[in-house]
């Protein structure tokens, strides 16, 4: 009896043994399934499903850089790149403005075609850029009253500020070129005269990427050599015919912004090129003075509608 108590005893533990080892293989084989689970989905303690994907996800989101933006959507439109979708244009970069107007010998804007508009003004600003303060405000009525302007720089302004012509360009204004040192060109050589015109126009196009397609003279003085230099330029020379005189004014007049708009009304008239500076009175006065203009039945002629050649 104790002899078969004793063999019952022995073949019990050898069973035992033998289902131990057999749950320790089964467990040595679950892990190869579990650590390719692990590539795809896991349950995390919390219990909820986590997307191990979702880090490349989150990356492809926020781009490079953690911006929240993707690669494509930061690279810059300079470059030629683009994110994928169709950017509308910015309100100054119309691909195409229909040529409508001409200027004439007395530097009036005139219609091509008789059905064209002919109660027009240009306007324009000279001897900047000076401030960001002034040029925005100008910029701000301007785009108020739906106007374009060209903006007569000078060379060595925009060498001390490149900062305020790319201000004027990258608000959809228009630049024009205004001699590098605000001198008179009738009476000095052609080399210098060169100089004067071609070096605006260089430092122009390398900070804004295009060079201006107008150019008026400081004082009104360009001389014949200036003309000729315009044109081998394809520049338009212009000088004016309706000044606001603001330049003439002192800084303590109180009155000025009334007398720019008064000495413009005084002479307007179909296709007035109007003279203005970048100056704190014209800029107080632009809001009203387009005002007026837009009362007595004129517009504002977009300065790109305009040919390069005076007829």
């Amino acid at each position: 009896m104790v002899r078969k108590t004793a063999a019952l005893l022995l073949l019990t533990a050898l069973l035992l043994s033998a289902c131990g080892g057999n749950k320790e293989a089964a467990t040595e084989n679950a892990k190869p399934a579990v650590q390719q689970q692990e590539g795809g989905k896991q349950a995390p303690a919390g219990g909820k499903e986590t997307n191990t994907n979702e880090k490349e996800t989150t990356t492809a989101e926020t781009g490079n850089d953690g911006t929240g933006k993707s690669d494509a959507e930061n690279a810059d439109p300079a470059d030629g790149s683009s994110n994928g979708q169709d950017q509308p244009a910015a309100d100054g970069d119309a691909a195409e403005v229909p040529i409508k107007y001409h200027m004439n010998k007395a530097y009036n804007i005139v219609p091509n075609d008789e059905g064209t508009e002919k109660n027009v003004v240009l306007l324009t600003f000279d001897d900047g850029p000076k401030k960001a303060e002034w040029i925005n405000s100008l910029i701000d009525t301007l785009d108020k009253h739906h106007a374009k302007a060209i903006f007569f720089v000078n060379g060595y302004r925009v060498k001390e500020h490149p900062e305020l012509l790319k201000l004027i360009h990258d608000r959809g204004q228009i630049i024009g070129n205004h001699s590098w040192d605000h001198i008179s060109l009738r009476k000095e050589p052609e080399a210098k005269v060169r100089q004067q015109i071609e070096d605006v126009q260089a430092i122009v196009k390398d900070t804004i990427g295009e060079a201006p397609a107008f150019f008026r003279p400081p004082f009104g003085e360009g001389g014949d050599i200036g003309k000729k230099i315009a044109k081998e330029n394809g520049l338009l020379y212009m000088t004016w015919s309706n000044g606001s005189l603001d330049w003439t004014m002192k800084s303590k007049g109180k009155d000025n912004p009334q007398k720019v708009i008064q000495n413009v009304m005084d002479q307007l008239h179909p296709g007035s090129n109007i003279l203005m500076h970048e100056l704190p009175w014209t800029t107080e006065a632009l809001d009203q003075l387009l005002t007026k203009l837009e009362s007595k039945g004129y517009s504002f002629v977009d300065p790109r509608s305009i040919e390069l050649e005076m007829r």
